[in-house]
């Protein structure tokens, strides 16, 4: 165990077994293993990890009307997303309070408390208990997501203990997003992860940004996909392949620190885990001379207001 002031990180930058839940499931748990095994306590995996991103939108004409393909392909994609309330996730718990590693998961969420036919770009906090602590929808898919994902509320924008630290994540452009940004600041978020599907043209500028503007530690985590990981039973998949680059997702898997420069820079080469060792007094110093949400604050002029209520279509009062 590392002292309490020192967190050991990993971060996945590892493919998906594109839409195939059971597999992306087994590869998440066989990472989460190794991550352990390496006295990681926390373990971090790219926006809409389990079971993929939504690459096709952008090959096959994701915004034509009544297209064949694309109800398939989205049909597919629900069937192969996580829903939490039957459990799906309990075996990913189960390993988390095994091994005492706290874990942030992306996923599809296809929420039950939403009818059970959407999905949502969800980021689930599990606990070192294996207790699940938040499920974060993300609040605003970008561009093309829409034609796929749903847009979720602002029942996730918490923050949790871990050692002497407070952890807290966001999806992809959400980080470009200042009020959501100042929400978990103001929390007392010092350890803030970004999620995204990949690519170092997304964390390259924003993850040193979020660390000097929070004078915080930042971690952002993406997957990576090349045109041979497609496993060979995805729906049209010629299709798919017809007009998709060779590498569709590059990682940029990155830390910077509460100085707002770069401990780990974006990695476009590992495939695997990543690792490196926080020191939670660096917080400490860097608060010394700006604290966004403290001294460095006027709450009488400014102030966020915050909505974090589960939103949901019915409410049934039997």
């Amino acid at each position: 165990m590392s002292k309490p002031n020192h967190l050991k990180v990993a971060l996945a930058q590892i493919s998906p077994v594109w839409l195939n839940k059971e597999a992306s499931l087994q590869k998440v748990k066989d990472h989460i293993e190794e991550a352990a095994n390496n006295q990681a306590e926390l373990v971090v995996f790219g926006e809409a990890h389990l079971p993929g991103y939504p690459y096709w939108l952008a090959l096959t004409g994701g915004a034509e009307w009544d297209k064949k393909v694309n109800k398939e392909i989205h049909g597919h994609y629900v069937r192969n997303s996580i829903q939490i309330e039957a459990g799906e996730l309990d075996s990913v718990c189960e390993l988390a309070k095994k091994h005492k590693i706290a874990i942030y998961l992306g996923m599809m969420e296809r929420a039950a408390d939403r009818g059970g036919h959407s999905i949502y770009c969800s980021l689930v906090y599990i606990d070192q208990n294996g207790i699940i602590k938040s499920v974060h929808r993300k609040l605003q898919p970008t561009y093309d997501e829409r034609l796929t994902w749903a847009p979720g509320d602002g029942n996730g924008l918490k923050v949790h203990p871990l050692k002497q630290f407070t952890v807290g994540g966001l999806n992809c452009w959400e980080n470009w997003m200042p009020l959501p940004r100042a929400a978990m600041y103001a929390q007392g978020e010092n350890l803030h992860v970004a999620v995204w599907p990949g690519s170092d043209h997304n964390t390259k500028d924003i993850t040193r940004f979020i660390a000097r503007e929070s004078r915080s530690y930042v971690l952002s985590v993406s997957s990576i996909m090349r045109k041979e990981d497609f496993p060979k039973d995805t729906p049209h998949l010629d299709q798919i392949l017809v007009k998709s680059p060779d590498v569709l997702s590059n990682g940029g898997s990155c830390i910077a620190g509460p100085d707002g420069e770069f401990i780990i820079e974006p990695d476009m080469t590992t495939d695997g885990l990543i690792y490196e060792t926080l020191d939670f007094n660096r917080v400490y110093e860097e608060r010394q001379n700006f604290d966004p949400v403290g001294h460095y604050s006027r709450p009488d002029v400014t102030q966020l207001h915050v909505n974090r209520e589960r939103q949901s279509t019915a409410r049934f009062e039997d």
